[in-house]
Parts: C-alpha cells; structure tokens; sequence
C-alpha cells in the first residue's frame, strides 16, 4: 500500500521519543532458529514481554531473528501472530510459490512486505529505534562461507532489518538466497554454531546465557545425507554444501557446550518439554496449540528465570 504524500515514510521515519532501556544487564537472550517450531518459543517470549523482562542483548538465527526483532520491538501480538494465525494468509507460501522461485515460504512477502503499516504483521519501528538493547542477528556469507552477524550499527531502515531478518531465515533449497550489498546469504544456522549463536553473545562480552531452543533435550541432529546432490544443488555456491555437510556436528557440538553451562550455572536453557510441529507447520489450529504449550511451560518457569537472572 503506497504511503500518502503527506505522512513520512515508514522505512526512513526518525522517533521523537526518548530511549528505552532495558529491565535486566548482564545476561544474552539467545533464540534458536527451527521454522515453525518457533510457535512454541514464541510462548516464552510473550511470557517475558509480559513480565517487563526486557535483556540488554538478544540474539538469533532463521526463525530465532523474527523472535529477536520482536522482542526488540515488545510486540506480544506480533510474536504470537508470527508464528502461529498468520500461517493461513493466502500468500504464506506452498509449493506454487517454490515452482515459481519464491519459495516454499514466500520470503519476501513474509518479511519485507507484511511488516508495513496497514499489513498483515506491522513492525513498531518506534519502539524498535528507541530500545537501546544489543542485538545481533545471524546468516551466512554463501559468497564467501562465512557466517555474518548483523547489528544495530547495519540497520537504518526497516528494510535494513527486515531484509536481514529473512537472510537469516532462508532455509536452502526451500528458500531463494538473498543479495544484500552484491552478497549472497542463506539461513545463519550454516555457521560455526550450528544455528544457536551463543558465538555472537560471547563475541559481544556476555558470559552468562539464557538459551531458547527448539528441540527436546534427547534431540541430536542426524548426518546429512546425500552429499552429492547438496553439491550438485550448489555447486555455483559450494560453501553452503559444505556447510550444509558440517552442520550437524556444529549444531550437537553447541548443545553439549550448552549442557555444560547448564551444570556450571552459567546458562539457563529454555527446552521444549514437547515439541507438537514441525518447521514446516502450517496448521493454524497446531501452531495455535504449540504456542499455548510453550507459554504454558515459559509460565511454570518464570519463577526459576527470574533466579537465574538475579531478580
């Protein structure tokens, strides 16, 4: 929807209000990626809009960067809707989308569409401008295999973190790469940590960790298979291939270390008790159901959050 002449535009506009700052220091909020799955861990990111827990850093990768600019933006509608009602709009994407090279899920629609004034999912870029909150937000450098992770310093538009939101998102295959500054990125769970960017929040000076993840606790990651078709698939990108092959050591090598700070009380682990979709879950009934299951959980846990967090 075009904008009228006379009221500024949404992607430039600057905020007249002050700061806002953070509730807690000293702890990252890191959010795992997982596609739908994220409807659970949704549930715990309303719990802590709701309880005014506001981290001074957050953190994610693929479906764990929407959950970040969420939080950033302290939209508990949003976060919900992302992940659970929105599933039904008629342009989410399915397999017509993917034959016509929009993908699976259509990205573009998804991310840098929906977010405007008047659509289906309105970003508070207001309150997203004001909060003074480090983030990062995770991809992959399919130009040069190296994983990137975004901040504040990269974003001056709403297209700048939207468009970095569905870099970190675009699962291969299923998704088209994105071109950001004549580079080409892919979902940020194809770096070093296998998708739960803890790096980032070390990088950034933090060394006490809550972690959202979107798999139970029994959960390791199976080898990849079919290693001649990755390469086939990519073979004008074939730093994705290769990632796509090392991923799931990365990603059950970060997990152990997770469990590590579990035990040493450095970090507090959000886990699923369950986990009722799958990443491609588009039934708005279950997603509904995985939401109210993972809010239900964030809620028994509050109290063992707040603990941890020193409150």
């Amino acid at each position: 929807m075009s904008q009228p002449e006379h009221e500024p535009d949404p992607q430039e506009q600057t905020t007249g209000g002050g700061p806002i700052e953070p509730t807690v220091r000293g702890t990252a909020l890191v959010f795992e990626g997982g596609g739908m799955r994220a409807s659970y861990t949704s549930g715990l990111l309303v719990a802590l809009l709701q309880e005014d827990l506001h981290l001074d850093w957050v953190g994610g990768i693929s479906a764990g960067s929407s959950n970040t600019a969420n939080y950033l933006s302290r939209d508990a509608w949003r976060a919900r809707h992302s992940f659970t009602d929105f599933a039904s709009d008629p342009r989410f994407g399915d397999w017509r989308t993917f034959v016509r090279g929009q993908g699976l899920f259509n990205a573009q629609y998804i991310y840098e569409e929906t977010s405007l004034p008047d659509q289906a999912l309105p970003y508070d870029w207001d309150t997203f401008s004001r909060s003074t909150t480090r983030f990062r937000i995770g991809a992959f450098n399919a130009t040069r295999g190296e994983q990137v992770h975004w901040g504040r310093q990269d974003v001056a538009t709403l297209r700048d973190l939207m468009v970095r939101v569905r870099a970190s998102s675009t699962m291969p295959v299923l998704m088209p790469p994105v071109t950001i500054d004549d580079e080409i990125y892919v979902d940020g769970a194809l770096g070093p940590a296998g998708g739960i960017p803890i790096d980032a929040a070390r990088a950034d000076g933090y060394e006490k960790f809550l972690v959202v993840l979107t798999r139970p606790r029994d959960y390791v990651k199976a080898a990849t298979r079919n290693d001649w078709a990755l390469r086939r698939w990519f073979r004008s990108l074939p730093a994705v291939a290769d990632a796509l092959r090392e991923r799931p050591g990365r990603y059950n090598a970060t997990r152990e270390e997770l469990w590590e700070l579990e035990r040493s009380g450095q970090a507090y682990l959000f886990v699923p008790e369950q986990m009722p979709v799958g990443n491609g879950e588009k039934n708005v009934a279950r997603l509904a159901a995985s939401h109210e299951a993972g809010l239900a959980q964030a809620r028994r846990e509050l109290p063992a959050i707040r603990e941890f967090l020193g409150l």
